[in-house]
């Protein structure tokens, strides 16, 4: 019976002590946040082995020279490697909160933290090629008036690989189908699945006919840039 109660007693001191404790542990709680916060803060880049697998679902598409989407017609996916990675942020951004209409790019972006856009954003804009400082050649005839309408180098800079903002493309060189398909999403308005809402190149962008638009992609898709397909070795 003696030591019966003693065990009592003792598991009510332990419970009494773990309450004070809990309740100290309470007190100090709103620490905790602060905390986790600061953690993520300073979130390190991707080790090699966690960016391969990031970058795997890029490499389907535009690790493959030539590679074309058929949605929501059939051109060649852009290049991103040498890209901007400010503009790949911005681009996936984007496509994960609807900016940008393209059912395959946003369930691929929705995926992606934060910190999966910025890593792979890196990686990508690591593999920029060296380029001329200035348009490798000068539009003529109808295309230079055009050209001069659409004032492009105000904002991708004066050989379109230099962009005032860290958020806009390089352009020089880019695919001019892939091009001309997004020049005329930017005028697409009330449809679910197409169109990129963006008030500056949307007004640029409206001033042109799609025969014009065309012409103007041609002429940045042919000039000498930083953008380059960068295959996967096992897609060489």
């Amino acid at each position: 019976m003696n030591k019966l109660f003693t065990t009592l007693f003792a598991l009510a001191v332990a419970s009494v002590t773990g309450l004070v404790h809990a309740q100290a542990s309470g007190a100090a709680a709103p620490s905790a946040p602060p905390a986790a916060a600061k953690v993520a803060k300073t979130a390190t880049p991707a080790s090699p082995k966690s960016l391969e697998a990031k970058i795997a679902m890029c490499l389907g598409c535009h690790g493959i020279k030539g590679y074309h989407s058929s949605f929501p017609e059939v051109y060649r996916v852009p290049m991103i490697s040498g890209q901007s990675a400010g503009y790949i942020v911005s681009a996936l951004t984007q496509y994960k909160n609807g900016d940008r209409k393209h059912p395959t790019m946003r369930g691929i972006a929705a995926s992606l933290s934060e910190q999966d856009i910025k890593d792979i954003a890196n990686f990508y804009s690591n593999q920029a090629v060296p380029g001329p400082d200035k348009l490798s050649h000068e539009p003529e005839g109808h295309v230079a008036q055009l050209f001069s309408k659409g004032n492009c180098v105000s904002c991708h800079g004066p050989n379109l690989s230099k962009p005032i903002d860290p958020s806009y493309p390089k352009i020089a060189g880019q695919q001019p189908d892939y091009i001309f398909v997004a020049l005329k999403e930017y005028k697409t308005e009330n449809n679910p699945n197409v169109g990129r809402n963006n008030g500056v190149m949307g007004a640029i962008a409206k001033q042109f006919s799609n025969a014009e638009l065309k012409e103007l992609a041609n002429y940045v898709g042919s000039l000498d840039g930083q953008l380059t397909v960068h295959p996967e070795s096992r897609f060489r």
